[in-house]
């Protein structure tokens, strides 16, 4: 098919995701299964959780509880389409590297584990036995367990994400990277040393009580689109929407409201955002200091007039610490200096800054946007600090919101997959397994890679996810991995991650959540948490696509039982049969939080977490909130720039609305006006005329550090984009290969993939082309 470049005119939501919904369906060849599933989708005890977004679901459940994108990853799931063996026995591993990770997922469900051949180059079919057997035994066989790495993608639920840290920490390491480490890893650093909870403060209840609302670099309409609704229930009540980002997002702009008749007949739509600020890429900081300083001279002159102060100085005296010399940092900044660095004007943050002080209750929402930056977490403490000045934290209505990507990632964390031995309950699971966890912490994504690179990493596990497409540095990394000992990918589809392999690769194809689990003690229940650490039961309503699937909490036990030393504590059967005793062993673990959980988790609306810093408890050294103060106002201070250089463009990749992580439904990003194609590179037109490139042209993009390593992407067509000028922004995952490893987020390690240096030149058909 031919690329397309159209204006799209029309809101977010509406008929425009009413008709790709329904092109899905179509597409994926369920329109029955599909449709009949949408109608259980986030519908609590009988019903199951969305397999995309973490996004919290309201209580009661509306009667479509989904948004497009969440029903495009039913539609993914439940497709009628299947990958079998006769499909790699017509195929070759080189060939399929090739396909686009469009292609390799369109090939539907997998249906029979797969044991890689390297005589023909092909998966072949092996049974369950010899599959587990044989992992078990390579496990077995390394040197020492820190050559494993268990990976765990945010899919997973909380009972599987239990059983899969088990694994590995009895194994003997503390490699259990997952998919936060690439994206809200910064926000595991930056709050608790701010506030003392690793995750946000809100919950639904909050959006329906606050009255003014801040965004920073969250795209809703394509990432978490169901929160549109609260954002257009908030903005009926009369509450000011102020949004920064770089990029003008159409589900930011506007947005019909596909549970509206008036709206859906009429055509009618709501203005989301209030103000709109498109910052410049990695402005954040400098912009939250803009309305920071702003505030400090609205309060001056308050004092002086004998009016009330504009700053909460109550909460300030009474619950934080470190206000005085913030204050002093602040108010040393230049407003010229913040102009240049977040690419706002003086009088937008004013602006931005009277608008926050006239509401009492403020939530602050923020997502990758933030934290994929060399200084993301001083971003997001700088968003704390805002917030604390005027005693926005701890009270209803009010606080910070971390949009989480994938529907479980921040409940794995929850239930222990992390590198991080201090935030493992190491005392209770030696009283309840008899087992040391490991001292050491583990790896990282970043250590992960690099240990792949220098190879002493020698298996690499992976629970879901699709971990080789997602990580920087692609063309340095993914022939690294043919040095790896073992590979394993327990998935539901096909895709790069199991193509790019070791000596010894496995496919070990699982149930998807939409699909019924029925072990010997019936169907089963599983967890999650979303984004408002609110945890409730699921179940699936769908058939599964195969006889010869397995639930991932099999599959783990199965490798478990392989694999380490037999322990009567460690009832894996047993869980497997019965996965409410899996959910004991959680809430012996994790009392505090899942106290008689089996209970709790068919609660109407489920349960929250308990978060100290909601009722103004801080978890933190000083027992306060803490006003940290920005080490640095710099996007890329790893990066020495020549500032006389004007070739060189600030890069940030971005998802379309037609995709969710590495998952790609389709060719088309509506609200951009991009059909049939995702080899773009978004540019303002100033840029593209003083670089000399006209729309349409064909260029390479080379990252632009001098490290000894190539790394470019190309051919991306030159197209005309509302974003600042010096910014460019191209797709994600295939512009992975131009981040440097090492150019990640300084304390967390989170890649640094919404702010990379580049040159353009044009595009020579030698030139190695976007996957």
């Amino acid at each position: 098919m031919k690329p397309r470049f159209k204006p799209y005119r029309g809101p977010s939501g509406g008929w425009g995701s009413a008709n790709a919904v329904g092109t899905i369906l179509l597409r994926e060849r369920a329109p029955l299964t599909g449709a009949t599933a949408l109608l259980k989708q986030n519908r609590p005890i009988d019903g199951f959780a969305c397999v995309s977004c973490a996004w919290a679901k309201p209580h009661p459940s509306k009667p479509l509880a989904f948004c497009e994108n969440g029903a495009k990853a039913t539609a993914w799931e439940t497709t009628s389409l299947r990958c079998t063996p006769e499909f790699f026995a017509g195929h070759t591993l080189s060939e399929l590297r090739n396909w686009s990770d469009y292609q390799l997922e369109q090939q539907g469900r997998l249906t029979e584990p797969m044991r890689w051949d390297a005589a023909t180059d092909r998966y072949l079919p092996v049974s369950w036995d010899e599959a587990i057997a044989e992992i078990g035994a390579e496990l077995k066989a390394l040197d020492d367990p820190d050559q494993a790495v268990f990976y765990a993608s945010g899919r997973a639920s909380l009972e599987a994400s239990y059983m899969w840290q088990l694994l590995a920490r009895r194994y003997g390491t503390n490699n259990l990277p997952d998919s936060s480490n690439m994206c809200h890893e910064s926000t595991s650093v930056a709050l608790p040393e701010s506030i003392g909870v690793p995750v946000g403060t809100v919950t639904l209840e909050d959006f329906a009580k606050t009255d003014g609302l801040l965004i920073f670099g969250h795209n809703t309409s394509s990432n978490s689109p169901r929160m549109l609704h609260d954002l257009d229930a908030a903005r009926q009540r009369g509450a000011p929407i102020l949004t920064f980002n770089p990029l003008r997002e159409r589900g930011l702009e506007r947005f019909t409201n596909p549970q509206s008749p008036r709206q859906m007949l009429t055509g009618e739509s709501e203005v989301v955002s209030t103000h709109y600020h498109q910052l410049t890429i990695g402005g954040d900081t400098a912009a939250i200091a803009g309305i920071c300083k702003a505030l400090l001279t609205m309060d001056d002159a308050a004092r002086e007039s004998g009016q009330d102060r504009v700053l909460d100085i109550a909460f300030i005296e009474q619950h934080t610490q470190g206000f005085e010399s913030f204050e002093r940092t602040i108010r040393g900044y230049t407003w010229e200096m913040l102009e240049r660095r977040s690419g706002l004007t003086r009088g937008a943050m004013e602006g931005a800054a009277r608008i926050y002080a006239g509401c009492q209750r403020v939530i602050a929402i923020y997502g990758m946007g933030l934290t994929q930056h060399r200084h993301g977490v001083t971003s997001i403490q700088m968003l704390v600090n805002l917030l604390l000045m005027r005693g926005n934290l701890g009270k209803e209505g009010a606080g910070i919101c971390p949009v989480r990507g994938h529907s479980n990632v921040q409940g794995q964390r929850t239930v222990g997959i992390t590198e991080k031995v201090a935030q493992v309950p190491v005392e209770r699971i030696y009283q309840q397994f008899g087992f040391n966890v490991p001292e050491r912490d583990g790896t990282t994504t970043v250590d992960a890679c690099e240990g792949v690179l220098n190879g002493t990493i020698k298996a690499f596990l992976s629970l879901g996810g699709n971990f080789v497409r997602a990580t920087p540095d692609s063309q340095r990394l993914e022939p690294a991995w043919s040095k790896l000992r073992l590979t394993v990918q327990i998935v539901t589809k096909l895709n790069r991650s199991a193509l790019v392999h070791g000596e010894k690769a496995y496919i070990l194809p699982c149930l998807g959540r939409t699909e019924i689990d029925n072990q010997a003690s019936g169907p089963q229940y599983h967890t999650t948490e979303d984004s408002t650490a609110c945890i409730r039961a699921w179940q699936g309503v769908v058939k599964p696509a195969g006889e010869q699937l397995r639930s991932e909490p099999a599959i783990i036990a199965a490798l478990a039982k392989a694999t380490l030393p037999a322990n009567p504590r460690m009832d894996w059967d047993a869980w497997v049969a019965d996965y409410g005793l899996i959910r004991e062993a959680i809430a012996t673990s994790y009392p505090d939080i899942f106290h008689d959980f089996n209970t709790r988790m068919l609660e109407p609306g489920g349960f929250h977490r308990p978060l100290p810093a909601s009722w103004r408890e801080w978890s933190t050294d000083s027992g306060k909130a803490n006003f940290t103060q920005p080490d640095s106002l710099a996007i890329n201070d790893d990066v020495e720039q020549n500032p006389e250089r004007r070739d060189v463009l600030n890069l940030m990749t971005i998802r379309s609305n037609d995709q969710f992580n590495t998952t790609v439904y389709g060719y088309d990003d509506r609200f951009r006006g991009v059909y049939g194609t995702r080899s773009v590179l978004f540019m303002h037109r100033n840029d593209m005329a003083r670089l000399g490139l006209a729309e349409g042209d064909q260029v390479q993009a080379n990252t632009a550090v001098d490290d000894g390593v190539q790394r470019s992407v190309g051919p991306l067509r030159v197209t005309p984009h509302d974003i600042p000028e010096g910014c460019c922004a191209a797709y994600y995952p295939e512009c992975n290969a131009l981040v440097p490893l090492w150019h990640h987020e300084e304390k967390a390690k989170v890649p640094a993939s919404k702010s990379i240096p580049v040159t353009l030149r044009p595009f020579i058909a030698t030139t190695r082309a976007l996957q």
